[in-house]
């Protein structure tokens, strides 16, 4: 298994090191993938809002001290015994704790990275569970797969239960359900959050008819939008 290191002897250029929050990117490739990630963000973070962890989502995970190039933005991440609230972006050496559990909202674009390259890393720092769900179905044929953290590296998650959430999952058409595994209720999405998608959805629906309509007249035109 690969090990990965947490932390390095300090220099004196450490100060000088930046450790962006952001690259600019996209938060997800699809609002499918993006309702995934902020229901599952939001759900997780009402259900332990009252332990010493906190839930982030698409923030930069920095692992070797004084080398910001390597770094990795999981799509939701849950870590424990660190102070609650949000990040800008969360740093192993100055936590002292790895993330314990990480989500991924996987696609048939991300596939290869998401099932190897993130996988390994993810065993290599010592993250003890990683689910990839996949919104749309297009590679992962029952949507949600999980992995577990044993001695010789990470091995599949059969009955769905995460041990370290205490929780179980089951996948609801597009997103993942969350159930306690003490009294089998089911974790609740907030109100305010559903508005806000559905207005994200609105938003995102009018902007891509307007967007086909035009592409659409281009063409009367004889012009191809893809290259305007």
């Amino acid at each position: 298994m690969t090990t990965y290191i947490a932390g390095s002897p300090q220099s004196e250029t450490t100060a000088e090191i930046i450790y962006p929050s952001s690259d600019g990117k996209p938060v997800a490739e699809t609002y499918d993938h993006l309702y995934a990630i902020l229901t599952t963000l939001e759900v997780l973070r009402l259900y332990l809002k009252s332990t010493q962890a906190t839930v982030l989502a698409n923030q930069f995970l920095y692992y070797v001290q004084e080398f910001p190039k390597l770094r990795v933005a999981p799509d939701v991440m849950v870590i424990y015994d660190v102070e609650p609230g949000g990040r800008d972006n969360y740093k192993i050496w100055e936590e002292k704790q790895v993330p314990k559990v990480v989500f991924e909202m996987t696609s048939k674009g991300t596939q290869a990275e998401d099932k190897e390259n993130k996988k390994n890393l993810y065993e290599g720092i010592g993250v003890q569970e990683y689910w990839l769900f996949d919104p749309k179905g297009e590679w992962i044929e029952q949507k949600l797969q999980g992995y577990k953290l044993r001695p010789e590296g990470y091995e599949p998650i059969t009955d769905s239960c995460s041990q370290v959430l205490q929780l179980r999952l089951v996948v609801e058409d597009k997103l993942i359900g969350f159930y306690r595994l003490d009294n089998g209720e089911k974790l609740l999405v907030s109100d305010e959050l559903l508005e806000a998608l559905r207005s994200e959805t609105i938003l995102r629906t009018r902007a891509e008819t307007r967007a086909e309509r035009l592409a659409a007249k281009l063409r009367e035109l004889g012009e191809d939008p893809d290259l305007i």
